[in-house]
């Protein structure tokens, strides 16, 4: 695969996930919900950036976690160049690597911009290019929505440690469009581990 086809997935990946965030931002408040099957709902939630909603304590966590993400950005850029100009590796590999690339440079974008371009979505449906911004560069919030509870609340046998008695879901985690394209490439170099590292002779 030539890099300008690479790059070509990458931004057509950006754009679906841009699209898909920035109408949720604007067309749902924080929380909201949208059954589209038994086991598939549109759920509009922001978090930190990473997966789970798990944060970097103190005050600065949101600011260094992104300035990480770009770093490794940057390297996974050059890890796309160099496997495609220098080492010409398999379609595969630059698949995977594009896919990861997308999906980290489009959470980069809602941490760098969005809390600077969106006001809050708290009970209000948020405005683009707002003129009451509700954070600051480099600490905007991820925009989630994707949610498939294919199994919700079902009750636990009570014999069962530790989860007996309680209600248990799967799959319980929210997540986008860049979250899928990260998993997906990952997916890819787990799955396909020896045609992606396979070396041209």
């Amino acid at each position: 695969m030539s890099l300008l086809k690479a790059y070509f997935l990458i931004v057509l990946i950006l754009l679906v996930d841009q699209a898909s965030k920035i109408y949720v931002k604007t067309n749902f408040m924080l929380g909201d919900e949208v059954p589209v099957f038994s086991w598939f709902q549109i759920h509009f939630i922001e978090n930190e950036g990473m997966a789970w909603g798990t944060k970097i304590p103190g005050a600065y966590g949101k600011l260094i976690l992104t300035v990480f993400r770009l770093f490794a950005v940057t390297g996974i850029g050059y890890w796309l160049w160099d496997s495609v100009e220098r080492k010409k590796s398999s379609n595969y590999l630059i698949v995977a690597i594009a896919l990861i690339l997308a999906g980290a440079f489009g959470n980069i974008i809602d941490s760098v911009f969005y809390g600077v371009i969106f006001d809050s979505s708290h009970q209000q449906l948020a405005t683009l290019f707002s003129d009451t911004p509700y954070g600051t560069w480099l600490n905007g919030q991820v925009v989630d929505m994707f949610y498939f509870p294919i199994v919700k609340d079902y009750p636990m046998p009570d014999w069962i440690p530790y989860f007996g008695g309680r209600n248990f879901t799967f799959f319980n985690a929210i997540f986008n469009v860049a979250d899928v394209a990260i998993s997906t490439g990952v997916g890819i170099l787990i799955v396909f581990n020896k045609r992606a590292f396979h070396k041209h002779q």
